[in-house]
């Protein structure tokens, strides 16, 4: 299942970063196969995402932006059992230790702001060893060269993704996909 996910982004790098149910539409109908959902709550987390799979793309669920659950183990068994997302994005290692033990696709994302965040990103996956990682912010093709150099697992960049240049430039550096809230480059 794994390789089939990193798959699909590979084919289709371009992810839609929902941040609002109404950009959830648009979402489904674009080009995108992946789908990052960054709004969610407690409430309607469950038929977004199966608004996602049944649409047939691939729906990870920002457990940090999900409202109105907690973010301990038994959440995140709740999540992974009764919300049933493709995967799981966390800027928080204790959540991405978790949802790996319980068998679940992790993407981690990491904020990139001087050397020391660089080396501590490196060090981190190397020991919790996410499926993916998200780096932020995306627009910076040296680091994102950097980072696949020094690690064997797929990194997705994002943040401040604004034009198909900043997507073509991250894929050159060795990015396998892109996310963006970007409507106009879902399309690409």
């Amino acid at each position: 299942m794994n390789e089939t996910l990193i798959d699909k982004v590979e084919l289709n790098p371009v992810i839609a970063a929902v941040q609002s149910e109404e950009d959830l539409e648009p979402a489904i109908n674009s080009r995108v196969s992946t789908i990052f959902l960054l709004c969610a709550d407690i409430f309607n987390a469950k038929s977004l995402v199966h608004k996602i799979k049944n649409a047939g793309k691939n729906a990870f669920i920002h457990i940090d932006f999900l409202e109105g659950i907690g973010k301990d183990a038994k959440a995140i068994d709740y999540i992974i059992q009764v919300i049933q997302p493709d995967g799981i994005i966390s800027t928080k290692s204790s959540h991405i230790k978790i949802a790996r033990e319980k068998g679940a696709f992790t993407i981690q994302r990491f904020f990139l702001i001087d050397n020391k965040s660089f080396e501590m990103t490196i060090k981190s996956v190397k020991s919790i060893k996410p499926d993916m990682i998200e780096i932020m912010p995306g627009v910076m093709p040296g680091i994102i060269y950097r980072m696949t150099s020094q690690l064997s697992i797929p990194v997705i960049a994002g943040g401040l993704i604004s034009n198909k240049q900043d997507i073509m430039e991250a894929l050159k550096a060795g990015a396998i996909g892109a996310s963006t809230s970007k409507k106009d480059l879902w399309e690409l």
